[in-house]
């Protein structure tokens, strides 16, 4: 990517300061089911912190997903939410202070809608936990042929890359 790029500046999504350069990852704060509950009421139907939710009786881990830039280095990354099953939660509260990247990868659904990805809400994902530094890493299946997957494998130019922000930040 040119390094005219990085001369503009954006909001953040988590913490809504402005932070110089454009934005190369955007967070969900919580899975879009329990975002969708009123404020007033979150905290007393749903148990979260920044990276684990509970609410009825599902499982979400905070995760990222990246999509590849194809013109330069670096990534998109997506701070995505998995519903994931018991064992894996249970899995994830054990190593999360471990290095988890030689452990086996577990499955789980993107519990988020991307915006530049309609259809994405729900997608089957594969989870592999890295050291306890780094949020875990989302991955689509090689079978799955939807736009999100494909660009996940193969990336985004700067066209589509500045077609995702004008999206995210028009939301």
């Amino acid at each position: 990517m040119g390094g005219h790029l990085l001369s503009e500046s954006f909001i953040c999504s988590i913490c809504g300061q402005a932070h110089g350069g454009l934005v190369t990852d955007w967070a969900f704060k919580l899975p879009d089911e329990v975002w969708a509950i009123p404020e007033a009421e979150r905290s007393k139907k749903a148990r979260f912190n920044n990276d684990l939710c509970q609410f009825d009786n599902r499982n979400f881990i905070r995760c990222v997903l990246d999509v590849p830039f194809t013109e330069g280095t670096g990534s998109f990354g997506w701070g995505a939410w998995a519903e994931v099953d018991w064992r894996t939660f249970e899995h994830y509260l054990k190593i999360y202070d471990e290095d988890g990247t030689s452990g086996p990868t577990r499955a789980g659904k993107l519990a988020n809608s991307l915006q530049a990805y309609p259809g994405s809400l729900g997608t089957p994902v594969v989870i592999q936990f890295r050291d306890s530094s780094k949020r875990p890493s989302l991955y689509l299946a090689i079978s799955d042929e939807s736009l999100l997957a494909r660009e996940q494998r193969t990336g985004v130019g700067e066209s589509r890359y500045h077609e995702i922000l004008n999206i995210i930040q028009n939301r």
